[in-house]
């Protein structure tokens, strides 16, 4: 199985292919809403990424989820862990949205 990226990575590596060639129109599509939706920059994504997978409640994939996402509230991050088989706890809630918190 290969490895989630988060999306500011795919928009960095996108806009690093155009600059070389014409990318396809399914590229390009990619390309826009990765630069519409991408919020933080490669180098803060890999930090919180980094910080999120140090966890021992958070895999690589909810990782990138919760990068990508950046949850406000607690009902998102309720959300993104519904599939899990893991219950949160309030305070485990509450650490993951001050972490995510310092790199809005």
């Amino acid at each position: 199985m290969s490895e989630p990226v988060p999306l500011s990575t795919v928009k960095q590596m996108l806009t690093e292919e155009a600059g070389r060639r014409t990318l396809p129109r399914e590229a390009l599509l990619a390309q826009q809403h990765a630069e519409a939706f991408a919020r933080l920059s490669p180098e803060d994504t890999a930090k919180l990424q980094g910080e999120l997978t140090a966890l021992p409640y958070v895999s690589a994939g909810l990782a990138v989820k919760l990068v990508d996402v950046l949850p406000q509230y607690p009902e998102e991050i309720r959300l993104l862990f519904a599939k899990e088989r893991i219950a949160l706890e309030e305070a485990q809630v509450t650490g993951l949205l001050e972490l995510i918190a310092h790199y809005r």
